[in-house]
């Protein structure tokens, strides 16, 4: 039914707002995996992300830190890091807030996940602009490109527009652009090879 209004979304852009489609999809959501590409200032990463409600998150690096590894319990809100892989020497364990483990841009581990992402999205919508420019096939999907963009100033964690490619088939983020109140380019991010509600092995996200 949430792909359903997608696609209804994707073909015709007053049907229903797009950012609340993919809401209302995420919190049905228990658990996913993805690739994460991301690109700023001249920095690059991938990385194996796996996420399960309520929180818990694990980072495989492959570029930069191939090996490294980073797992954040929701229940402690501490992250653990395995600079050289799971379960070897050294590791230690940090707060979401330790520099070592934000990001280039001061993203926190705990709100790296796809529902913080369009929690932020959310924000900058009050008082802001919503339009949704068209159908795209990207990565080879079909996707929907919508434009958020905050009220005169406004920011989200200092992004002031997102520029968001909805997949039409589950609704989920294949592709993010941040700008800052300059318009300029903050960060690129592709999600891609999405597995959606997956069963984890027990023991996955131990610290």
């Amino acid at each position: 039914m949430v792909a359903g209004l997608c696609l209804m979304a994707a073909l015709n852009g007053h049907v229903a707002d797009p950012v609340d489609v993919a809401v209302a999809h995420y919190r049905t959501i228990r658990s996913y995996e993805v690739t994460v590409r991301s690109s700023s200032a001249g920095e690059s990463q991938i990385i194996h992300y796996s996420y399960r409600k309520p929180g818990f998150i694990r980072m495989e690096f492959v570029e930069p830190h191939r090996g490294a590894v980073l797992i954040y319990d929701p229940n402690t809100r501490k992250a653990r890091l395995w600079p050289f892989g799971i379960s070897t020497f050294p590791s230690f364990t940090l707060d979401p807030d330790n520099s070592l483990i934000q990001g280039s841009g001061g993203q926190r581990v705990d709100h790296s996940d796809v529902g913080a992402l369009l929690d932020n999205v959310q924000a900058l919508q009050r008082g802001g602009t919503t339009r949704v420019i068209g159908g795209q096939e990207l990565l080879g999907l079909p996707t929907l490109h919508v434009m958020v963009r905050g009220e005169s100033g406004a920011t989200a964690t200092n992004v002031a527009r997102y520029d968001l490619w909805f997949d039409t088939s589950n609704c989920m983020p294949v592709k993010v652009e941040s700008r800052d109140t300059h318009d300029e380019l903050i960060e690129t991010v592709v999600m891609d090879d999405f597995r959606i509600d997956v069963d984890f092995p027990e023991h996955f996200f131990d610290p």
